[in-house]
């Protein structure tokens, strides 16, 4: 049974690159023999996972990349008849540390990550160096979820209760302060994205997590918070927080009576984010093709998906193909949104 909810050390050993050679070469001397049509690869994901599977988190535990990884490590363990999924926490530098890691595994699909859109798609424009390069050293495997944001504004110290009627009362303040959840993040940016937008020049406020920018709201010292609606949500059902609208093309299940900023006369503010399994470059295509099926009948079970949706997530479970394309894509319009700003991280 897998120690689901603890990170470990003790995996065993990855297989070496001298034994994935000697397998291919195993194999290629029975094909050529003619006693069988097998590859190494192919083999290897016949057995596959025969050992505990490692899913790199670059965010503490309780974040939602964090409760993303769990969910879906705990469906993926139950279907491979309880063999082990590990989540390990690698936070710092913005999940770069864990993609630093989870880029430089063994290619053989016991190490993975679960990639968000920071990581993948914002910090090739936030950063002049990385540890390593999101096209290159990655392969897509599945998106899991996407998640929506929504702006939340304190109802004790802010009169709005739809962006129109913020943006006026901005207006009359002596600036916009919004709260991120740290430089370089999706909030960071959608926060000048609805300057864009609305017209005003937001002053982002960086704090280290959401439990300190949620505290900055509640004092008063920022006036707003681009939140994952799975976090903002039960803020907005407590009364605690306001929501003025929300940023997906549709409005979130969790927040239904809660309008798009779309729909509230800004067409052109649409963004959201989005937690999915990527695996180091040169993995088997055998073994992603396992990996995929095996994430999508996950999420998409019933309990799977009703337990993600839940948390406030959309469920999407992707092909690897839609994946790659959707982060080429966000890196494109993320890099729009980092130039216009400015930002470097470093």
């Amino acid at each position: 049974m897998t120690s689901f909810f603890t990170p470990t050390r003790s995996l065993p050993r990855p297989f070496s690159r001298r034994h994935a050679l000697r397998n291919a070469g195993a194999a290629a001397a029975v094909v050529v023999a003619g006693l069988a049509p097998a590859t190494g690869a192919l083999a290897q994901a016949t057995d596959y996972p025969n050992k505990p599977v490692r899913i790199i988190v670059g965010f503490p535990a309780g974040t939602g990349p964090d409760i993303v990884a769990r969910l879906l490590a705990q469906k993926l363990s139950e279907g491979w008849g309880n063999q082990g999924v590990i989540v390990d926490n690698k936070p710092g530098a913005g999940g770069l540390i864990a993609a630093g890691e989870a880029a430089r595994a063994a290619p053989d699909g016991y190490t993975l990550m679960l990639g968000e859109t920071g990581q993948l798609s914002i910090a090739p424009s936030s950063y002049n160096k990385l540890p390593y390069d999101p096209a290159k050293d990655f392969v897509a495997v599945s998106q899991v979820v996407t998640a929506d944001f929504v702006l939340l504004v304190n109802p004790q110290k802010v009169p709005s209760r739809n962006v129109k009627d913020f943006v006026t009362w901005t207006q009359q303040q002596k600036g916009l302060f919004l709260a991120t959840f740290g430089a370089g993040t999706p909030g960071h940016f959608g926060a000048f994205m609805f300057g864009d937008a609305v017209k005003l020049k937001p002053e982002p406020v960086h704090y280290n997590n959401t439990s300190d920018a949620l505290g900055g709201l509640f004092s008063g010292d920022v006036q707003g918070v681009f939140a994952t609606v799975g976090l903002g949500a039960p803020q907005v059902k407590a009364g605690k927080l306001a929501a003025l609208g929300t940023t997906g093309a549709t409005r979130s299940p969790m927040l239904p009576d809660v309008p798009t900023i779309k729909e509230q006369g800004y067409a052109n503010l649409e963004f959201s984010s989005w937690f999915g399994i990527v695996a180091p470059t040169r993995t088997p295509p055998e073994i992603v093709a396992k990996l995929h099926a095996d994430i999508v009948k996950a999420v998409q079970s019933p309990e799977g998906k009703a337990k993600m949706e839940e948390a406030g997530f959309r469920v999407t479970g992707t092909s690897p193909q839609e994946f790659a394309r959707t982060i080429a894509a966000d890196t494109v319009t993320w890099g729009k949104a980092v130039a216009a700003t400015g930002f470097k991280a470093d």
